[in-house]
């Protein structure tokens, strides 16, 4: 898929998940009960053990089936990486100059992390097609929409602080998708071998996200 495929596909999904995995077998675990749960926008952030590795190994099981990429970017030079390592976009908790030009030339949908109005306008100005407001938990659905008075054209997608229980309040102040992460798949049901838990909150997860949007 290129970029505006992928765009389009985490739009319609309107979810990522975003994960921070124990391990590299855990992880692919992890992603296995997420999709067998319905999720299938995947985020698997740097901060996870052998990430590329991950990818690599999610990329050739899973193919196009799932919307794949990779988060926590902080380094220029992940941007080429992860794009080899197979993903089809890049996200990053801030707004760097480097790193987003980095980003943006890799060629992949990229979404870049801001909060304030300035770090908002700089992001999309750099090329982010996405800005990822983080961490959302600290202004809530209500900061999305006073953001979305002066920059209604720029895509947002908020990350932290997104759970089952809010995911209607944030889709009605008209973000493209969410980012959740602990409230979806916690790393602690992976290390307690407990993937039916992680799938069963997948499928919620999605049914709420589907609702919110109708």
């Amino acid at each position: 898929m290129n970029k505006i495929e992928v765009l389009e596909k985490v739009k319609e999904l309107g979810l990522l998940a975003v994960i921070r995995g124990p391990s590299p077998e855990l992880t692919v675990k992890m992603v296995e009960a997420l999709v067998a749960g319905g999720v299938l926008g995947i985020e698997i952030t740097y901060s996870t053990p052998n990430a590329e590795d991950v990818v690599r190994t999610l990329a050739k099981k899973f193919g196009d089936s799932i919307v794949l990429g990779m988060g926590t970017l902080t380094k220029p030079d992940q941007a080429e990486s992860a794009k080899a390592a197979g993903a089809s976009f890049l996200v990053s908790p801030i707004c760097e100059t480097k790193l987003v030009e980095a980003m943006v030339n890799a060629g992949l949908l990229t979404m870049a992390g801001a909060l304030t109005p300035t770090e908002v306008f700089q992001a999309y100005n750099l090329g982010a097609d996405v800005i990822k407001i983080f961490p959302g938990s600290l202004g809530g659905p209500a900061y999305i929409k006073a953001l979305k008075g002066p920059f209604p054209y720029i895509p947002m997608m908020p990350t932290g602080g997104v759970s089952a229980g809010n995911v209607a309040e944030w889709f009605s102040t008209g973000v493209v998708a969410v980012g959740a992460g602990s409230e979806l798949c916690p790393p602690q049901l992976a290390k307690d071998g407990k993937f039916d838990e992680i799938s069963k909150r997948a499928s919620e997860f999605v049914q709420v996200v589907k609702s919110a949007r109708v």
